[in-house]
């Protein structure tokens, strides 16, 4: 898996998520609503055959798409 699996909004959301914001918090900063926001990390969570958002993050830093800031 390359960093192609998520799409640019899905790699922001997930940036935004390991830094510990709300689904809140990221709709205001991407000027998105909080469903487009779930939306997104379902989508992620689905593409990556994991359970959860926070599993989601731990995959995604193995595979070296996101990092801890």
């Amino acid at each position: 898996m390359k960093n192609s699996i998520l799409t640019k909004r899905e790699k922001e959301i997930f940036n935004l998520l390991v830094r510990n914001d709300s689904t809140k918090d990221i709709a205001i900063k991407l000027k998105i609503s909080e469903k487009t926001v779930r939306n997104h990390i379902s989508n992620v969570i689905q593409k990556l055959d994991v359970t959860n958002r926070c599993n989601a993050i731990l995959e995604l830093i193995k595979l070296d798409i996101i990092k801890l800031e």
